[in-house]
């Protein structure tokens, strides 16, 4: 091995012009105000940027820009079996950087304690985003179904339009993932490039719908845009009872540490799964962020157990550089992932795609504004703004979207966002089995979209709970007041003996 060659620099080549391409898209964002209006992450121009770049590559020098020998091409070395190309390295990115950002932020510490009336806002909020993932679904699954049977699209699936769910409601991560076992596994041709348009879409869907959003309701006098920042302080770098900054192991190399050992055990679970049910190799891959996010709490456990034993007597992790780990792992996997579309490869498809990204998006915001009316009516617009961005980008999208009218998190809704996670685990979970179901025959797409549907039905009753069964819950609220008034009841009897003193006094006599 020789430290001349190309293929040694190619990891670097790569991370360096994702990187270059966020600082370019951060300069232009700063100059051009109409980009700043857009409230477009600068993760998402960057990709764009390259995906511009890459494409116009191909149609002058015959091949995309990450597949030049610099960037790993597979010709690189001369040889026609080499490793990865540019291309694919860029969806490897994308694959771990959605584990090691879920995982960042499954390590974070929680020690706030919600009234009832938070907690089922919360539960709430968790079950809106399932909603939203299935009505994506249904909507998606009818599409590609109607375009297969009926239109004949060449090389698409009936599962396909699942992707929508992926795309919009998850982010590029979950949506090359699934794209990619459509693609390996049930011959989807250009399926990993198929949802990552879908993704790169939904983050154009939810920064241009956002801002019209935001304007049409400041005009209309509803909301008015908060310039107000939040700081962070010194408290959130270091507190008292946490390791030091700098010691003899940095702070961040020890949180680095617990990401990455967290994600290497995932990585054992799904190599021992598959090697017992070799059929499911690529569906339990694909499950990377799951298994990672679920093996937190574990982790957790034991950290908390050693903490209470005095094993352990400083608190080792920090939710600051937890966060900045996942935003680093975040802005990475969206702008790679971006990068990393082939457009030519989805010329046939583009009629599909885009009816795809109109309706997802009419849905989507349709049902957000309905549930953000009838559940959160004291912060509605916060809570819609916070749950379009997520439902169409990220989690971190919708945070971008709250900022602009609630920058200093006065309402719940950025808890909202981030604790919804639990809920939204618990009931979509099993759901998200049925992605690889769905792709295994037509019929079977048609069943996974009525059972999507059915799905979303009934955890629709569940969310407007309240209103369906109206009377029951009324009259259980009027037994917990019942209840109160007898306790306060009890207490003033209890405590009689002070009261008939105050009346015997001077003052009360007279």
């Amino acid at each position: 091995m020789s430290f001349a060659e190309l293929p040694i620099w190619t990891f670097i080549m790569i991370f360096a012009v994702l990187l270059l391409s966020m600082l370019a898209a951060g300069i232009l964002k700063h100059f051009i105000p109409a980009l700043q209006k857009t409230l477009i992450p600068v993760s998402v121009l960057g990709g764009i940027l390259l995906l511009v770049i890459s494409t116009i590559v191909y149609f002058t020098a015959g091949d995309y820009l990450f597949n030049l020998p610099v960037f790993g091409s597979p010709s690189a070395d001369g040889s026609a079996d080499a490793a990865m190309s540019g291309m694919e390295v860029l969806e490897v990115i994308t694959y771990h950087c959605l584990g090691i950002g879920f995982i960042a932020s499954g390590m974070r510490n929680s020690k706030k304690k919600f009234t009832k009336k938070r907690a089922g806002e919360i539960f709430d909020s968790g079950v809106t985003t399932v909603n939203g993932y299935l009505i994506q679904a249904f909507a998606g699954l009818i599409v590609t179904i109607i375009a297969v049977w009926a239109l004949k699209t060449p090389g698409l699936i009936s599962a396909a339009g699942i992707l929508l769910a992926f795309g919009f409601g998850q982010g590029t991560g979950q949506a090359l993932n699934y794209g990619k076992i459509y693609e390996n596994e049930y011959g989807f041709v250009g399926g990993s490039n198929f949802g990552l348009t879908v993704a790169a879409l939904g983050f154009l869907v939810a920064c241009f719908g956002g801002v019209i959003y935001i304007n049409v309701m400041r005009k209309k006098g509803y909301i008015k845009i908060d310039t107000s920042e939040r700081r962070s302080t010194l408290a959130d770098y270091e507190d008292d009872n946490e390791l030091p900054a700098v010691s003899s192991m940095d702070k961040m190399t020890v949180q680095f540490a617990l990401v990455l050992v967290v994600y290497a055990v995932s990585f054992g679970i799904m190599y021992g799964l598959s090697a017992l049910i070799p059929s499911l190799a690529d569906t339990l891959f694909g499950f990377n962020f799951l298994i990672g996010v679920i093996l937190t709490v574990p982790a957790k456990a034991i950290l908390n157990k050693l903490y209470d034993k005095k094993f352990i007597k400083k608190r080792i992790v920090n939710n600051y550089m937890m966060d900045r780990i996942s935003g680093f792992a975040f802005d990475l996997m969206i702008v790679a992932g971006v990068a990393a579309i082939q457009l030519p490869l989805l010329a046939t498809y583009w009629g599909v795609l885009l009816i795809l990204a109109v309706l997802g998006t009419v849905l989507t915001f349709g049902y957000v504004n309905i549930v953000s009316k009838k559940l959160f009516p004291s912060y509605r617009h916060e809570q819609f703004l916070a749950f379009f961005g997520m439902l169409t980008g990220t989690a971190s999208t919708g945070m971008i979207l709250l900022r602009e009218i609630d920058g200093s998190y006065r309402t719940p809704a950025s808890e909202n966002l981030v604790y919804q996670s639990l809920p939204a685990i618990l009931f979509g979970f099993p759901l998200m089995f049925l992605a690889p179901y769905a792709a295994t025959s037509d019929l079977a797409a048609l069943i996974t979209c009525i059972i999507a549907g059915a799905a979303f039905v009934i955890l629709n009753i569940v969310l407007f709970r309240r209103t369906i069964f109206k009377k029951r819950f009324a009259a259980r609220a009027a037994a917990d007041d019942s209840a109160e008034s007898d306790i306060a009841g009890d207490s003033l009897t209890d405590g009689g003996g002070s009261s008939d003193a105050q009346d015997s006094s001077p003052d009360n006599n007279e």
